[in-house]
């Protein structure tokens, strides 16, 4: 078991000789036996257990069992007690997620108070075989089914190479003694229930079935690498970026076999899931202007371009009074000021007008169906709607689009046009000056 905890650390390069590293040791088998091997093998360790208080007693020997090994081996030992139920009441999660959350928060804490190299995790190649079934049967991505990752940012798990069994077997004949969770006889966990009524039977077809399931992981995990590389072609080919907006070209999004496949690699970043990009790809033929929506993201399926945007909070209309120069609207910052000349900006976000025209409050609001005006060299009244699609607005942009309105008329459009009628002229003797800035 020795030499193939080594073997397998130098494989796949985990940690360094001369690295300190915390091991996450609960005091039951796999960790023991974890904690064992990285003493025989000679590297620097120090060990940290939680208690979380769900089992009483029990979990209370587990810390004083792993604190007395500890001492009696001069192994550096980290403790901590936490309220889970409480933590899971107040996150309305569930204990387990709970005191997943709570124990990585510290051992995050003591990496960098503590000055160690890397974490390192008991997980073993049964754990995974459990994990990956558990995500198969709740529909998980391909990314998912490689199974649990050997190495990711500072968390090594150097015991995915064996089993339960052949880490009980040793355990046993080196004597390593240990404490048993009750919890894991418990079938209304669902990771036990695979454990203890699904796996058996899986045995009865393949009495090898985690060594199978290795060999079957590394290969998954060689194609899920190569189709990542795939994957990232062909996102530099049909995606660009434009500020916080990803553009994906419909037309050769199309040219593709399984474009909601495609679709769902490219936006499940932005939290979208594979049936709304089901959806959304069934909708790239029909006229533009469909929408999707993820918790956080919209995607908007325009003309010549699928895009995705954050999804912009709702916000009211603002008064702006006179004499006031700074006011704000979800994510911009207005700033009005006024002067005496005819100077005009250049700048698309700032608009010069007639002041002696404008009555005030001036109202700060998102554009709405209905909206029109007389775009600055025009004499005749246009629908908002009309004037966005001529300045080939995309559709997300739209639902961006504020104006500046003063007694019932649209002043300016920001960003866009200014009203002919508030434009400045020959007559004008001052301007007001509004700019519209990000926050």
């Amino acid at each position: 078991m020795l030499s193939k905890f080594n073997d397998y650390i130098s494989r796949y390069d985990l940690v360094g000789l001369r690295d300190r590293i915390l091991l996450a040791v609960s005091g039951g088998l796999d960790s023991m036996v974890m904690l064992h091997l990285f003493q025989a093998a000679g590297y620097e360790v120090g060990v940290a257990h939680g208690n979380f208080g769900l089992r009483g007693k029990e979990s209370d020997a587990e810390e004083e069992f792993v604190k007395q090994f500890c001492g009696d081996h001069e192994i550096v030992f980290y403790s901590k007690r936490f309220n889970t139920k409480n933590y899971a009441e107040e996150k309305k999660i569930s204990t387990q997620m709970a005191a997943r959350d709570l124990r990585y928060e510290w051992f995050n804490e003591l990496l960098e108070q503590e000055n160690y190299h890397w974490l390192a995790t008991a997980h073993q190649l049964s754990d995974n075989l459990e994990t990956v079934l558990l995500r198969w049967t709740s529909g998980s991505g391909l990314d998912q089914l490689v199974g649990i990752p050997r190495k990711n940012e500072r968390i090594v798990r150097p015991m995915l190479f064996a089993s339960r069994d052949e880490i009980n077997a040793y355990a046993i004949a080196s004597g390593i003694t240990w404490k048993e969770d009750s919890s894991n006889t418990a079938t209304h966990y669902q990771r036990n229930f695979i454990r203890h009524q699904v796996i058996p039977r899986l045995k009865e077809l393949n009495p090898s079935l985690e060594n199978t399931f290795a060999a079957s992981a590394e290969k998954l995990e060689g194609a899920y690498e190569q189709m990542q590389r795939g994957m990232g072609q062909l996102r530099d080919t049909i995606t660009r970026t434009e500020g916080r907006k990803l553009l994906v070209d419909k037309a050769l999004l199309q040219l593709l076999k399984n474009p909601p496949f495609v679709c769902y690699e490219l936006l499940r970043p932005y939290g979208f899931d594979l049936d709304r990009c089901r959806q959304l790809a069934a909708s790239l033929d029909g006229q533009p202007g469909a929408r999707f929506f993820s918790a956080s993201h919209e995607a908007v399926v325009d003309r010549e371009y699928v895009i995705v945007a954050p999804r912009e909070e709702a916000f009211h209309e603002v008064f702006v009074e006179e004499g006031q120069d700074k006011a704000a609207l979800g994510p911009w910052m207005l700033q009005v000021s006024a002067r005496h000349g005819k100077e005009i900006s250049g700048d698309a976000f700032c608009a010069t007008v007639d002041r002696a025209k404008v009555r005030f409050p001036i109202v700060w609001r998102k554009w709405k169906s209905g909206d029109s005006f007389f775009p600055l060299g025009m004499t005749k009244r246009k629908k908002l709607s009309d004037f966005l699609i001529d300045e080939r607005v995309a559709l997300p942009d739209k639902g961006r689009v504020t104006v500046m309105e003063s007694d019932g008329e649209i002043v300016w459009v920001a960003g866009y046009r200014v009203d002919d009628r508030y434009k400045v002229t020959g007559e004008t003797r001052s301007v007001l000056e509004m700019k519209v800035r990000p926050i």
